[in-house]
């Protein structure tokens, strides 16, 4: 696929997590985001410079290495809305192998609807969870499982 020589600027990568959504999974953790919440704990991702620039089939890869074992990826960061383009064409990839997608965004489902940006949109219609919301650490106490502020929600999609 000529799709899967696409770059993307990486922060990290885990092959397994069981705290980055439901069942274990791989996480990508892309470089960016505009959000700039006070208390983040993933600060030097905001930058979108940080970390390295890798091909789309290298991180394809890296998930299917972890198949059968995994049930899904997350995608977080940054901000995974800052790459909605790139990353909806590796959701196709990853949705081929029967993997469910877990995104965390500091954008509200709202505010990706409302903006009327394609590349969003179309990245938000192949997510199956969304973690969507700003994280506020005056809400960090009493957060649901998988999110880190009481104002963050938890939608299913699919």
């Amino acid at each position: 696929m000529e799709c899967l020589n696409k770059r993307l600027q990486v922060a990290g990568f885990l092959d397994n997590s069981l705290v980055n959504g439901e069942g274990l999974r791989s996480v990508l953790f892309v470089s960016g985001c505009r959000h700039k919440c006070p208390g983040c704990h993933n600060a030097a991702m905001q930058d979108f410079s940080y970390g390295d620039t890798v091909s789309l089939k290298e991180i394809l890869g890296r998930i299917e290495s972890n198949v059968p074992l995994i049930k899904g990826v997350t995608f977080s960061g940054g901000d995974p809305f800052e790459h909605a383009e790139t990353l909806s064409e590796l959701a196709d990839s990853i949705k081929a192998m029967g993997l469910n997608i877990w995104c965390y965004s500091g954008y509200t489902y709202e505010e990706i609807v409302r903006s009327n940006d394609e590349s969003k949109i179309n990245l938000l219609n192949k997510i199956d969870v969304l973690v969507d919301g700003r994280f506020d650490s005056a809400q960090k106490e009493g957060a649901p499982k998988y999110a880190g502020s009481r104002n963050q929600r938890i939608i299913k999609l699919s």
